[in-house]
């Protein structure tokens, strides 16, 4: 279909209905429907189309493993919780962490071996943070912050032993080959990486957001929040559990270890030496499979400490299933995404953007980029789109083009911080028990900050360069 206007209706329904019902997943799957609508205007074709569109998005490989990694690791979660693993960290940590400003420490040093991919970090962190909440004197959104502020933006900005290395190498190489230009890829995305100023000044602005932002209303709010009582109940049935930290510390350990070996083996059994294996192994095969390696280590640890095997399946069903709502909602994210492709959103959007004087391509894109990756709530997207239109335009002008890639790449970062549509927003709301429209709004202020820096730094460097 050719890319028009109606394929932004979707996201104009989403948008809407989410505003009205303060929740992401009806506006979802009414914008999925609408869209599914224009594709097959029938009476019954547009709600077949769109469950077509969400089994399509369930059986897609890497949504799968998604799905899988989701599920498992939140198990293994409960698992090292019920033997005591969290207890234990959070008894170790009181001696040590009682502040905000160590808490940010702690978060900012998790990163170390947690940067292999967004959801990785994710699942790894909120639960053990979650568990340090009260003691820290933190609202939920400010530990949900805090660990997001460390998670995409520092991700996009290591060139190695990351789930998004091989995609971002790849989009680029696609916008060469559209043009015909004979570059290293690889090379151009470590060039382009000082030039990613929205995620440079977003873990500076989150950070310092965090640090130095007082909320009057924080304790009054959450003193009534379900939520709260939830969380209390769970801390007081913890009492009842063993103070084993070993039991978290080894299992993550092992993750993160399996995750780099394993990471590494997949590039070298493709022939390629140390350094190129990370960058074109497969990062999310490889998280899955460590994680499963680390799940039977873990059941077999637990079993000489005379834990029950019963116990643990339980607790790892149950667990898993906390994160069901986000499996479903990222499988309608996913489906929208498709059916918005399907009505022609990227030719639309590389429609209307001849009008950009070539000086200002940088600035320009990177706008653009952040508007699109905010409706679609996806930074791959964004970069699946933009990329060879960026590279392109900068073609054409003979723009820097490190610059012009850099400004694409910060443009999907933006919508996966600030965009309630993202994986990372539902997720991280649904572990720490936050309403996610309510977060992405919180989160908004410092994302617009950021960007404001970010476009500013992008029209000085267009004029440097």
């Amino acid at each position: 279909m050719e890319g028009s206007w109606i394929s932004i209706i979707p996201f104009v329904v989403v948008i809407i209905t989410a505003i009205k019902t303060k929740q992401v997943f009806p506006g979802l799957t009414l914008g999925l429907i609408v869209g599914a609508y224009f594709v097959e205007p029938s009476l019954l074709g547009g709600i077949q189309r769109a469950t077509q569109y969400i089994v399509d998005s369930l059986t897609d490989i890497n949504n799968l493993k998604i799905i899988i990694f989701l599920y498992m690791f939140s198990g293994l979660v409960g698992i090292i919780k019920v033997s005591g693993g969290i207890r234990g960290f959070v008894d170790l940590s009181a001696k040590t962490i009682d502040s905000k400003k160590e808490a940010v420490l702690l978060t900012w040093a998790s990163t170390l071996g947690t940067f292999s991919a967004p959801s990785f970090r994710i699942v790894t962190v909120a639960p053990i943070m979650k568990a340090l909440l009260k003691k820290i004197k933190m609202t939920r959104k400010e530990l949900a912050f805090m660990i997001e502020t460390s998670t995409q933006p520092v991700i996009v900005l290591i060139p190695i032993a990351t789930a998004f290395v091989g995609y971002m190498v790849s989009v680029i190489e696609m916008g060469l080959q559209n043009q015909g230009i004979e570059a290293d890829s690889y090379t151009l995305y470590v060039q382009s990486i000082p030039f990613n100023f929205f995620a440079i000044s977003m873990i500076i602005v989150g950070t310092l957001f965090v640090l130095f932002r007082h909320s009057k209303e924080r304790v009054t709010h959450e003193e009534n929040d379900p939520s709260v009582v939830k969380e209390e109940q769970e801390q007081s049935s913890e009492h009842e559990t063993p103070s084993r930290p070993w039991n978290l510390i080894i299992p993550v350990a092992l993750v993160i270890i399996f995750t780099l070996f394993l990471t590494w083996w997949d590039g070298y059994s493709k022939g390629y030496d140390f350094f190129q294996a990370f960058i074109q192994a497969d990062v999310l095969e490889a998280m899955v499979v460590a994680l499963f390696i680390t799940l039977l280590v873990t059941i077999v640890m637990l079993l000489f400490q005379r834990n029950s095997l019963k116990t643990m399946i339980h607790e790892f069903i149950e667990s898993g299933n906390n994160l069901m709502s986000v499996i479903l909602l990222l499988s309608v994210v996913w489906a929208l995404s498709s059916v918005t492709e399907d009505l022609g959103f990227s030719e639309f959007v590389t429609n209307n953007v001849s009008w950009v004087p070539a000086l200002f391509i940088p600035p320009v894109m990177f706008v653009i980029g952040a508007f699109v990756s905010y409706f679609i709530g996806s930074s791959w997207g964004t970069w699946g789109i933009l990329m060879p239109l960026g590279i392109s335009l900068a073609t054409a002008a003979d723009a820097h083009l490190p610059l012009v890639i850099g400004a694409v790449f910060a443009s999907g970062s933006f919508g996966s911080i600030s965009s309630p549509l993202s994986d990372n927003n539902n997720t991280i709301a649904q572990i720490l028990d936050i309403n996610a429209l309510s977060y992405a709004k919180y989160k908004l202020l410092p994302a617009i900050i950021s960007a404001g820096i970010a476009t500013v730094l992008f029209g000085v460097m267009t004029f440097i360069l």
